[in-house]
């Protein structure tokens, strides 16, 4: 019968099986889902009480006291200090550089926290323009700063006004 059936429609024994099959199986899922099956009550969200999944969400370590949940929502915590406390810096002292005043660096003669004053000079850089003046001698311009790793023209620009050869 299977073998007439495919030869009418177009498709081999194996594919009228396999559509066959779907077949019977949709129907059979419908007729479970509409007939057999009890409807749920239908609730209207409005009249749900939702408390017992907030717990759940609101206490994630699965303790089923709710207080203990309910309380730590109602806490105010300060979380800027907070943060801070994981910060060992602090924030009270200055870190603001004091610039020196204008032409007051000889940069043949000055020491390393002479030129830890200057904007944008750490002690990498203070240590490198030493190292360079005692290899070099002394500096016979200011642009000869420029080489020195770290220092571009723009740096030079913005201490050229505190700096001076002598």
């Amino acid at each position: 019968m299977l073998s007439r059936l495919s030869k009418k429609i177009g498709f081999t024994e194996t594919e009228l099986k396999v559509v066959l099959f779907l077949t019977f199986t949709l129907v059979v899922g419908f007729s479970i889902k509409n007939f057999l099956k009890e409807k749920p009550e239908v609730i209207n969200p409005e009249q749900f009480d939702y408390s017992q999944q907030d717990s759940l969400f609101f206490n994630p370590h699965g303790d089923r006291d709710s207080n203990s949940s309910i309380m730590n929502l109602n806490k105010e915590v300060d979380y800027k200090q907070e943060v801070l406390d994981f910060n060992n810096r602090s924030f009270k002292k200055s870190t603001k550089k004091v610039l020196p005043a204008e032409n007051s660096i000889n940069i043949n003669t000055a020491s390393l926290d002479d030129f830890m004053k200057l904007p944008g000079i750490g002690p990498k850089t203070a240590q490198s323009i030493i190292d360079l003046r005692t290899k070099m001698g002394n500096f016979k311009k200011v642009d000869d700063l420029l080489k020195v790793k770290g220092i571009g023209n723009t740096k030079i620009n913005n201490i050229k006004k505190y700096i001076f050869i002598e």
